[in-house]
């Protein structure tokens, strides 16, 4: 083994001096570092600063700077970041989780207060917001009242956390978006901290309980999303287990034409990155086209890393760093420490410069046209021109699948149904004939009118994606004060909102005296923070769903999010549409996606001329101009009391204990992960005979998987609701109850869209319970299964856990009983949660899947060797038919690292930590 080299070192900046860790000095001892890239020497310093010769030995520094030989590496790395992020509908169940770790604790016979973050923890409360008014004056107001209404015991909970935990702050409702905040106010692009009397300086890097953490990524900051889970015991003082990456370097040149938004690119470069295939891999930005490429556009684009499966999406540091962090209110002292510690560390963008990585790609930017992605994946972009023949293409297919797949069931009803179908899923809708849908008459607030197929129902300027950014938020005013100039206005049918990131994005938009313009076309404000992109859309007005219910019509939303996976936005939405915030505008005013915006007519002005997109788009000209209204002062303005909150927060009653007194409450409950725990771990059982619980396809997305958006009255935690006396008006959302265990672990595999194979045409969360043949509702099968003592394994196909990272996608897959997942493949967020939930997640050799198989879900799964596991080893799986039959699979063992492999033996990765912090790991 070879030795640690010292490289500390000091840097003067004004009157403070700061220790660091020199990569200069350490690319004496382990070799030149001069084209490793930004991303790695972060992870070098990294490993540098925390080496002990246990959790970070000299091989592993050397093994970052030799990575440079062939691009990638084998070595595996324990990572610490500086912070964590959270958002409430994440943190809540991770705060949760800590309270029970200090019941845990104290059960054990120790002292509860040892059970604190060690890292410093962000919470910012932004995804309870709901649009449940909007389109007048008062739907800010109204939208706030019910959301401390419905929210309240979540709150309260939070408010606890605040006082008892150290290293814990929590930035209120009605503030903005946990990544625009971060952005805005939160990163420092270099952190410092007091140690022993010294003051360090070092990267700033987090890890974040949303996928998007990458947003950060814009500003020189790498971070990036994990579970609720791994960011708990990365805030407890544990490394982040990971092998070091490979780095796919994405050159920008040149720049956006007249007319393009930085949307526009960010699909563009979404579905390139995407098509590359970058899923595991980090991204990292260079080329000269970055000058001229402003640090929001740069945080848009890092934004989307989850959409195009990478890690993170880095940009690294330059003047463009220094400018937003100048505007955005940070001190001088800290934009001078973040100039010299990049320069000094060989951080910093040089003109020029060509890293050495495991792969490139290019764009010049003056080739991206106007787009949009949908209708229900961010990576399938659309050219504008192409939307009205993409849609009538999906309406000829559903007419298509309507003539050959009649009489589908739904949830085990006797509907007749149609299929949309597409990467494994299907999205299922009722109809009440064989017939076309037709046009539904509607009769709404005094007006009448035809809803048709392709109807935008909701447009929605909303998500950290583009309210970060001034340059579209300023387009989508200027486009919707030119409307208003040509008489044009928001078709009547259309949910419109507003629902900046940040209170910054209405101060501006009032400085540029936009804000009237796009409250007369029903964008007024509806809240800050993430709603219809997370499926917090609210509902459509009544007369709006009985017409799309009664022609089983195909309508669409059009929203300036990152998501739009089926089932997500809207439960009556089929298509929807991922566009720049002046497109929303555009789209609303057009009122289908049925028109080519790039040909035809937005509709008419006052005097009856045809008015044309390209009449009303602004000037890049113009757009600047606006975007002058920016300044540091409103910075300043807003965030100078970012923690206290309203007079309606600062009145919620803070219960003054150590260990938490669990209420009787529907949105917070003591969960069951530590029941029973003893000092030391069990031994690991094999499984024998398991059942499937459910066989699914390709591409199933965690939101597939984990509770979101509505609770349905018949469904088990609808029931389960019911049942303690809540009406269904008072349901609020799975992601607001993600505390309650009872409600959470009833949602998980419930998803509307959500196919399970077991059953043929039959869609929404239901499953056969093989012995008895019964169908019924997932939930209700495992509970059956317990009740029966059988354990279960979940089969599917390809990209298991696609989409954010939802650590209940896993915790309910534990608590329903489920030991095993069996899948073609994974996305990285999601295997990495179900380890730290102790269930094992298995690939099916090459050439051998349930397809090839021929599995139905009536088999007995067997899995022997779990006692006996080794990283990315062979698992022997007996899969074993109804008819006697036996197929004998040598599966990949998923579990990739040391560190997985200590969590899945302890039971997860809460459960190790806990244990360690006491002694007994």
């Amino acid at each position: 083994m070879s030795k640690i080299p010292d490289t500390r070192q000091t840097l003067d900046v004004g009157s403070q001096t700061y220790h660091y860790y020199s990569l200069p000095k350490a690319a004496e001892a382990l070799g030149n570092i001069d084209r490793l890239p930004k991303t790695l020497k972060i992870l070098l310093e990294n490993q540098l600063r925390f080496a002990d010769d246990e959790s970070v030995e000299a091989d592993d520094l050397q093994a970052l700077v030799d990575w440079q030989k062939e691009g990638k590496s084998s070595r595996e790395i324990g990572y610490r970041p500086a912070r964590v992020l959270m958002q409430d509908f994440t943190g809540v169940p991770g705060v949760v989780d800590l309270a029970s770790m200090r019941n845990a604790v104290q059960a054990l016979g120790d002292d509860p207060a040892r059970i604190n973050p060690l890292s410093p923890v962000d919470l910012v409360i932004d995804h309870s917001v709901m649009v449940d008014e909007f389109g007048n004056p008062q739907a800010f107001t109204d939208n706030v009242e019910i959301e401390m209404k419905r929210n309240r015991e979540r709150y309260e909970f939070l408010r606890w956390g605040q006082h008892a935990f150290d290293n814990f702050r929590v930035v209120p409702p009605g503030t903005g978006i946990c990544h625009q905040v971060n952005l805005e106010y939160l990163g420092k692009t270099v952190w410092s901290k007091e140690v022993d009397g010294k003051t360090y300086a070092f990267p700033d890097t987090l890890v974040g309980t949303d996928s998007h953490t990458t947003m950060i990524n814009g500003l020189g900051i790498l971070g990036w999303g994990v579970g609720g889970i791994e960011a708990e015991a990365a805030m407890l003082g544990q490394p982040v287990s990971m092998l070091i990456p490979e780095v796919v370097g994405f050159k920008l040149d040149g720049k956006l034409r007249e007319g393009i938004t930085a949307t526009d690119l960010v699909l563009t470069v979404t579905q390139m990155l995407r098509d590359k295939g970058v899923v595991g891999k980090f991204v990292e930005f260079y080329g000269d086209g970055l000058k001229d490429l402003p640090l929001a556009d740069r945080a848009t684009i890092a934004n989307m890393s989850p959409e195009f499966g990478a890690t993170c999406g880095f940009f690294p540091v330059d003047e463009e760093t220094l400018r937003y962090l100048r505007l955005t209110g940070r001190d001088d002292e800290q934009i001078e420490l973040v100039e010299a510690y990049a320069k000094e560390q060989g951080l910093w963008r040089e003109p020029g410069a060509e890293p050495i990585f495991s792969d490139t790609l290019a764009l010049d930017m003056g080739d991206v046209e106007a787009s949009l992605a949908g209708p229900k994946r961010p990576q399938d972009r659309v050219a504008l021109g192409d939307m009205k023949k993409t849609f009538e293409r999906i309406l000829e297919e559903e007419r298509k699948t309507r003539e050959t797949k009649p009489g589908v069931q739904r949830n085990g009803s006797e509907e007749k149904g149609r299929l949309f179908s597409e990467g494994g899923q299907t999205a299922v809708g009722v109809e009440r004939s064989y017939e076309e849908p037709e046009s539904q008459p509607v009769n709404y607030r005094g007006q009448e009118f035809k809803l048709n197929p392709g109807a935008v129902v909701i447009a929605a300027i909303t998500s950290c994606t583009n309210t970060s950014n001034p340059s579209v938020m300023m387009a989508a005013g200027l486009l919707a004060r030119n409307a208003r100039e040509k008489g044009l206005a928001t078709q009547p049918w259309v949910k419109t909102s507003l629902a900046p990131g940040s209170k910054v994005v209405t101060d501006y938009l009032a400085a540029a005296g936009l804000n009237d313009d796009l409250d007369a076309l029903g964008f007024n404000l509806v809240g800050y923070g993430c709603t219809t992109c997370i499926g917090n859309s609210g509902p459509l007005p009544d007369e709006i769903e009985k017409a799309v219910n009664d022609g089983d019509l195909t309508v669409a939303s059009v929203l300036s999010g990152n998501r739009n996976f089926e089932g997500r936005i809207h439960p009556q939405v089929k298509t929807n549409w991922l566009a720049s915030p002046p497109l929303v505008v555009a789209y609303a005013l057009a009122g289908n996606v049925q028109v080519d915006l790039s040909e035809e007519p937005l509709g008419k002005d006052s005097d009856g001329n045809p008015v044309y997109l390209k009449d009303i788009w602004p000037s890049q000209a113009e757009i600047a101009r606006a975007v002058e209204q920016v300044n540091t002062e409103m910075f300043h303005k807003e965030y100078s009391a970012v923690f206290e909150g309203d007079e309606t927060w600062k009145a919620i009653d803070v219960p003054q204990s150590q260990v938490y007194e669990w209420p009787d409450s529907t949105y917070i409950q003591h969960p069951p992960f530590f029941d029973g725990m003893k000092r030391e771990p069990e031994a690991i059982e094999d499984v024998k005979n398991a059942r499937v619980l459910a066989m699914l396809g390709d591409s199933v997305t965690t939101d597939h998987i984990s509770p979101a958006g509505a609770i349905k009255p018949d469904s088990p935690a609808g029931r389960y609701l019911q049942d303690h006396g809540i009406k269904p008006v008072d349901f609020n959302s799975y992601g607001s109850r993600r505390g309650n265990h009872e409600v959470m672990m009833r949602g998980t595999f419930a998803n509307v869209r959500i196919q399970n194979e077991m059953l043929d045409g039959v869609v929404g969360g239901e499953t056969r319970h093989v012995p008895t043949g019964e169908q019924m509702a997932i939930y209700d099968a495992a509970m059956k299964y317990q009740e029966e003592g059988t354990p279960l394994v979940v089969i599917a196909g390809k990209e298991y856990g696609t989409g954010s990272s939802r650590d209940w996608a896993a915790k309910g897959t534990r608590l329903l009983g489920v030991r095993a997942v069996i899948a073609e493949s994974y996305e990285r967020i999601h295997r990495s949660n179900l380890i730290g939930m102790g269930v094992v997640p298995l690939q099916f050799p090459e050439g051998q899947d349930r397809k090839a198989l021929g599995l139905t879900g009536d088999e007995e799964v067997s899995i022997e060797g779990l006692s006996e596991l080794t990283p990315g080893g062979d698992v022997k799986v007996t899969i074993k038919t109804a008819d006697g039959k036996e197929h004998k699979l040598d599966a990949k063992c998923r579990i990739d690292t040391d560190n997985e492999l200590a969590y899945y033996r302890h039971g997860g990765i809460l459960h190790y930590v806990l244990r360690k912090m006491i002694g007994a790991a």
